[in-house]
Protein backbone atom coordinates (compact mmCIF):
# COMPACT_ATOMS: atom_id res chain seq x y z
CA UNK A 1 0.00 0.00 0.00
CA UNK A 2 1.16 3.56 -0.95
CA UNK A 3 1.88 5.78 2.10
CA UNK A 4 1.87 9.37 1.86
CA UNK A 5 5.47 10.10 2.22
CA UNK A 6 5.94 7.18 -0.57
CA UNK A 7 3.55 9.92 -3.03
CA UNK A 8 5.33 12.81 -1.83
CA UNK A 9 8.69 11.94 -2.95
CA UNK A 10 7.09 10.84 -6.50
CA UNK A 11 5.71 14.24 -6.96
CA UNK A 12 9.07 15.97 -6.13
CA UNK A 13 10.80 14.36 -8.68
CA UNK A 14 8.30 14.04 -11.46
CA UNK A 15 6.16 17.63 -10.99
CA UNK A 16 8.43 21.04 -11.55
CA UNK A 17 11.51 18.47 -10.76
CA UNK A 18 14.06 21.06 -11.43
CA UNK A 19 12.38 23.40 -9.30
CA UNK A 20 14.15 24.90 -5.85
CA UNK A 21 12.37 22.25 -3.16
CA UNK A 22 14.63 22.77 -0.48
CA UNK A 23 17.21 25.58 -0.01
CA UNK A 24 19.25 25.98 3.55
CA UNK A 25 21.25 29.30 4.77
CA UNK A 26 23.54 27.97 7.17
CA UNK A 27 26.81 29.22 9.15
CA UNK A 28 29.73 30.65 7.21
CA UNK A 29 27.87 32.34 4.51
CA UNK A 30 26.76 28.32 3.45
CA UNK A 31 23.76 28.00 0.80
CA UNK A 32 22.74 25.24 -0.29
CA UNK A 33 19.87 24.17 -2.90
CA UNK A 34 18.65 21.20 -3.86
CA UNK A 35 15.84 21.03 -6.65
CA UNK A 36 12.68 18.48 -6.68
CA UNK A 37 15.05 16.02 -8.51
CA UNK A 38 18.29 16.28 -6.16
CA UNK A 39 15.79 16.46 -2.52
CA UNK A 40 14.84 12.85 -4.39
CA UNK A 41 18.24 11.57 -4.74
CA UNK A 42 19.29 12.33 -1.08
CA UNK A 43 16.34 10.97 0.02
CA UNK A 44 16.97 7.78 -2.03
CA UNK A 45 20.52 7.11 -1.23
CA UNK A 46 19.77 7.52 2.29
CA UNK A 47 16.65 4.91 2.24
CA UNK A 48 18.98 3.04 0.35
CA UNK A 49 21.89 3.30 3.07
CA UNK A 50 18.77 2.08 5.62
CA UNK A 51 18.15 -0.61 3.81
CA UNK A 52 20.69 -2.10 2.55
CA UNK A 53 23.58 -1.78 4.83
CA UNK A 54 21.56 -1.59 8.76
CA UNK A 55 18.94 -4.02 7.17
CA UNK A 56 16.07 -1.11 8.26
CA UNK A 57 12.34 -2.10 7.39
CA UNK A 58 8.79 -0.81 8.51
CA UNK A 59 8.04 -0.45 11.59
CA UNK A 60 11.59 0.10 13.27
CA UNK A 61 12.43 3.38 15.03
CA UNK A 62 14.94 5.70 13.68
CA UNK A 63 16.08 8.30 16.59
CA UNK A 64 16.80 11.63 14.88
CA UNK A 65 19.09 13.35 17.22
CA UNK A 66 19.67 16.14 15.05
CA UNK A 67 19.13 19.62 14.53
CA UNK A 68 16.71 21.32 12.33
CA UNK A 69 19.06 21.14 9.11
CA UNK A 70 18.61 19.81 5.75
CA UNK A 71 20.04 16.80 6.29
CA UNK A 72 17.67 16.10 9.07
CA UNK A 73 14.96 16.76 6.47
CA UNK A 74 16.34 14.34 4.64
CA UNK A 75 17.01 11.52 6.97
CA UNK A 76 13.06 12.07 8.02
CA UNK A 77 12.17 11.60 4.52
CA UNK A 78 14.01 8.63 3.92
CA UNK A 79 12.99 6.85 7.38
CA UNK A 80 9.36 8.11 6.58
CA UNK A 81 9.72 6.73 2.44
CA UNK A 82 10.83 3.25 3.94
CA UNK A 83 7.93 2.96 6.34
CA UNK A 84 10.10 3.34 9.81
CA UNK A 85 9.15 5.38 12.66
CA UNK A 86 11.16 8.82 13.67
CA UNK A 87 11.45 9.38 17.14
CA UNK A 88 12.11 12.72 18.09
CA UNK A 89 11.53 12.64 21.91
CA UNK A 90 14.59 10.83 22.95
CA UNK A 91 13.02 7.28 23.54
CA UNK A 92 13.56 3.78 22.78
CA UNK A 93 14.83 3.00 18.82
CA UNK A 94 16.71 0.42 16.80
CA UNK A 95 18.76 3.37 15.19
CA UNK A 96 20.18 6.57 16.15
CA UNK A 97 21.05 9.07 14.03
CA UNK A 98 23.14 12.16 15.51
CA UNK A 99 25.63 14.54 14.84
CA UNK A 100 27.75 14.21 18.56
CA UNK A 101 28.32 10.83 18.22
CA UNK A 102 30.55 11.23 21.56
CA UNK A 103 27.48 11.51 23.69
CA UNK A 104 25.69 8.50 22.74
CA UNK A 105 23.49 7.38 25.38
CA UNK A 106 21.66 4.01 25.31
CA UNK A 107 21.93 0.75 23.38
CA UNK A 108 20.91 0.95 19.65
CA UNK A 109 21.47 -1.63 16.66
CA UNK A 110 23.43 1.05 14.80
CA UNK A 111 24.95 4.56 15.43
CA UNK A 112 25.04 7.26 12.23
CA UNK A 113 26.97 9.94 12.63
CA UNK A 114 26.20 13.23 10.79
CA UNK A 115 28.70 15.82 9.54
CA UNK A 116 26.66 19.06 9.32
CA UNK A 117 28.61 21.17 6.94
CA UNK A 118 27.60 20.65 3.63
CA UNK A 119 30.79 20.39 1.56
CA UNK A 120 31.34 17.57 4.28
CA UNK A 121 33.35 14.47 2.39
CA UNK A 122 33.00 12.17 5.73
CA UNK A 123 33.37 13.03 10.09
CA UNK A 124 36.16 15.58 11.13
CA UNK A 125 37.91 13.29 13.07
CA UNK A 126 37.82 9.93 14.72
CA UNK A 127 34.51 8.10 15.23
CA UNK A 128 33.60 5.74 17.94
CA UNK A 129 34.07 2.23 17.03
CA UNK A 130 31.66 0.69 15.18
CA UNK A 131 29.83 4.13 14.28
CA UNK A 132 29.16 4.65 10.86
CA UNK A 133 29.75 7.93 8.80
CA UNK A 134 26.89 9.21 6.73
CA UNK A 135 29.15 11.30 4.84
CA UNK A 136 31.41 8.52 4.06
CA UNK A 137 29.23 5.90 2.99
CA UNK A 138 25.92 7.67 1.79
CA UNK A 139 27.21 8.91 -1.83
CA UNK A 140 27.77 5.23 -3.08
CA UNK A 141 24.28 4.31 -2.59
CA UNK A 142 21.52 4.33 -5.89
CA UNK A 143 19.71 7.54 -6.74
CA UNK A 144 16.51 5.15 -7.03
CA UNK A 145 14.94 3.46 -3.84
CA UNK A 146 12.76 0.37 -4.58
CA UNK A 147 11.34 -1.18 -0.97
CA UNK A 148 12.21 -4.28 -0.10
CA UNK A 149 8.91 -4.76 2.37
CA UNK A 150 5.85 -2.53 1.41
CA UNK A 151 5.01 -0.47 4.63
CA UNK A 152 2.04 -0.31 6.88
CA UNK A 153 -0.20 2.91 6.49
CA UNK A 154 -1.47 1.93 10.05
CA UNK A 155 2.55 1.98 11.33
CA UNK A 156 3.60 4.79 13.50
CA UNK A 157 5.12 7.46 11.41
CA UNK A 158 6.97 9.98 14.33
CA UNK A 159 7.15 10.61 17.64
CA UNK A 160 7.24 14.14 18.54
CA UNK A 161 8.49 15.54 21.35
CA UNK A 162 5.46 15.62 23.80
CA UNK A 163 5.11 12.10 22.83
CA UNK A 164 2.27 12.35 20.16
CA UNK A 165 2.32 9.87 17.73
CA UNK A 166 1.17 10.34 14.20
CA UNK A 167 0.63 6.85 11.75
CA UNK A 168 1.58 7.02 8.21
CA UNK A 169 -1.67 7.61 6.56
CA UNK A 170 -1.96 10.56 8.72
CA UNK A 171 1.23 12.22 8.21
CA UNK A 172 -0.34 14.69 5.92
CA UNK A 173 -3.37 15.47 7.28
CA UNK A 174 -2.79 15.09 10.84
CA UNK A 175 1.33 16.08 11.19
CA UNK A 176 2.13 18.18 8.58
CA UNK A 177 1.26 22.06 9.11
CA UNK A 178 -1.35 23.57 6.24
CA UNK A 179 -0.06 26.01 4.12
CA UNK A 180 -1.40 28.37 0.81
CA UNK A 181 -0.64 26.65 -2.69
CA UNK A 182 2.86 26.96 -4.30
CA UNK A 183 4.01 29.03 -0.78
CA UNK A 184 7.78 29.89 -0.93
CA UNK A 185 7.92 29.53 3.29
CA UNK A 186 10.72 30.75 5.41
CA UNK A 187 11.44 28.19 8.19
CA UNK A 188 13.87 29.54 10.91
CA UNK A 189 15.85 26.23 12.05
CA UNK A 190 15.94 28.25 15.76
CA UNK A 191 12.18 27.00 15.87
CA UNK A 192 13.61 23.25 16.03
CA UNK A 193 13.57 19.67 14.07
CA UNK A 194 9.29 19.26 14.75
CA UNK A 195 8.13 22.36 13.57
CA UNK A 196 10.65 22.42 10.61
CA UNK A 197 8.87 18.55 9.30
CA UNK A 198 5.64 19.90 9.71
CA UNK A 199 5.94 23.27 7.96
CA UNK A 200 8.38 21.48 5.69
CA UNK A 201 5.86 18.68 4.61
CA UNK A 202 3.14 21.09 4.62
CA UNK A 203 4.61 23.21 1.99
CA UNK A 204 5.90 20.22 -0.60
CA UNK A 205 2.28 19.09 -0.54
CA UNK A 206 0.90 21.84 -1.30
CA UNK A 207 3.29 22.44 -4.36
CA UNK A 208 5.78 25.39 -2.16
CA UNK A 209 9.26 25.03 -1.63
CA UNK A 210 10.90 25.89 1.69
CA UNK A 211 13.69 28.25 3.00
CA UNK A 212 15.56 26.44 6.13
CA UNK A 213 17.53 29.64 8.38
CA UNK A 214 20.11 28.52 10.47
CA UNK A 215 19.89 30.42 13.77
CA UNK A 216 22.84 32.52 13.10
CA UNK A 217 21.44 33.66 9.73
CA UNK A 218 20.33 37.28 9.51
CA UNK A 219 17.15 37.56 8.25
CA UNK A 220 17.72 40.77 6.13
CA UNK A 221 15.46 41.87 3.77
CA UNK A 222 17.99 41.46 0.98
CA UNK A 223 17.96 37.51 1.85
CA UNK A 224 13.63 37.68 1.84
CA UNK A 225 13.78 39.30 -1.43
CA UNK A 226 16.23 37.16 -3.19
CA UNK A 227 14.38 33.84 -2.02
CA UNK A 228 11.28 35.05 -3.04
CA UNK A 229 9.39 34.43 0.76
CA UNK A 230 5.98 34.32 0.23
CA UNK A 231 2.47 33.11 1.27
CA UNK A 232 2.07 31.31 4.52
Amino acid sequence: MSIPAINLMTTLRSGHATSPRLTWYGPDSERVELSGRVLDNWVAKTSNLLQDELDAEPGMRLNLDLPAHWKSMIWALAAWQLGMETVLDGGEAELLVTDRPGAVEGKYDAVIAVALPALAMRWPGELPPGVIDYAAEVRSHGDVFMAHTDASAAGCAIRAGAGQQHVHENLITGFAASHEEGVRLLVPAAEGLEPALANSLGAWHNGGSVVLTHPDVELTDKLLAAERIHGK
